[in-house]
């Protein structure tokens, strides 16, 4: 996934196309000029995208070398170069299914002020198959990984894939993450997004998709982010040998995290930062998501790892795009009396 960014502009371009502020949706026909007008009329930025290659890069950016395999799909085109080159330069390896009819696919990003909203053209990345993922090359690597994540996007894509991963984390007591990703995967893609809730270890989104699941449910509570996020956790769990964890980030306020089974749902502060060294705010889940997961495959507490993903998600809106700090920065645990 390319991400086209344009930062500083005003509500005209959000209007032009019919977007909201903070919006994160797929493209429709009515946003397939974007892209160009993007690069052509508003000096964007070519940025390696996609949210769960932001997470792989984000993870890869804390663990030893050679820590991350990132399996998706792109097109034959200069684009899909562009990320193998980015996954190369930040030590992630790569493994794509290459579909040659279709581009890699595309996010145009719409920075206004200290909002973004993202338009997503899926194109290649909306090709994957499951086939792929079961090859024996590259089965022999999911084989070799103990910890599993999944972007949400791909409930849109290749549920089968989902499913496979999901069936061997269980079956060999693996970890099985999956983030949310954006509100209109609960809302549109509620019966996917079921069934692999089974199998979620850790479950990850922010609080619009959280408050967008609620609705999907039906449940009369949809503001509460702690009630929210303690049914996501008690929701029926197929490997028994570890407890749910739902967690919910807030933007600037507290991270709220349940555990399956226990009734305090507990609040994490973030790492606060001025708003004048904010620089952009997309892929900043992504990116927490890098440094959660980081966490968990280094074997730390739950409250160390979250702090992990605040630590990266503080880094990364510093940048422009989802992007991390060259040279690269060592993970400070935050002082717990700031």
């Amino acid at each position: 996934m390319k991400t086209f960014k344009a930062k500083g502009q005003d509500a005209a371009m959000l209007e032009k196309y019919g977007v909201k502020p903070n919006d994160a949706i797929l493209a429709e026909e009515k946003h397939m000029g974007l892209y160009d007008d993007l690069i052509n009329n508003h000096n964007a930025k070519l940025i390696a995208g996609g949210a769960a290659q932001n997470t792989a890069r984000g993870a890869q950016y804390i663990l030893p070398p050679s820590s991350v395999l990132y399996i998706g799909c792109v097109g034959s085109d200069s684009y899909a170069e562009t990320l193998r080159n980015s996954c190369t330069a930040a030590g992630v390896r790569a493994e794509y299914l290459v579909d040659a009819s279709v581009p890699t696919g595309r996010c145009g990003v719409i920075i206004t002020g200290h909002d973004r909203s993202m338009i997503t053209h899926l194109a290649a990345a909306n090709e994957y198959k499951a086939d792929h993922l079961k090859s024996p090359d590259i089965w022999k690597l999911i084989r070799q990984a103990q910890v599993y994540f999944v972007g949400g996007y791909h409930l849109t894509v290749c549920v089968p894939a989902i499913m496979a991963l999901a069936e061997e984390a269980a079956q060999e007591d693996k970890v099985f993450i999956l983030s949310l990703s954006a509100p209109f995967i609960p809302q549109f893609f509620k019966d996917a997004l079921e069934q692999t809730s089974g199998y979620w270890d850790y479950v990850i989104g922010n609080e619009t998709e959280a408050r967008t699941w609620a609705e999907s449910q039906g449940l009369q509570e949809t503001n509460d982010i702690s009630t929210i996020a303690r049914k996501l956790a008690e929701l029926p769990k197929v490997n028994q040998s570890r407890k749910r964890v739902a967690i919910v980030t807030q933007g600037t306020d507290p991270t709220v995290v349940a555990v399956q089974g226990e009734k305090e749902v507990r609040e994490y502060p973030v790492r606060a930062i001025g708003m004048e060294e904010i620089c952009d705010t997309t892929g900043a889940g992504d990116a927490f998501a890098g440094g959660f997961v980081a966490g968990i495959v280094e074997g730390k507490t739950l409250e160390e790892s979250i702090d992990m993903g605040h630590w990266l998600a503080s880094l990364s809106i510093r940048e422009l795009g989802p992007s991390y700090p060259f040279p690269k920065h060592t993970y400070q645990p935050s002082d717990p009396k700031a």
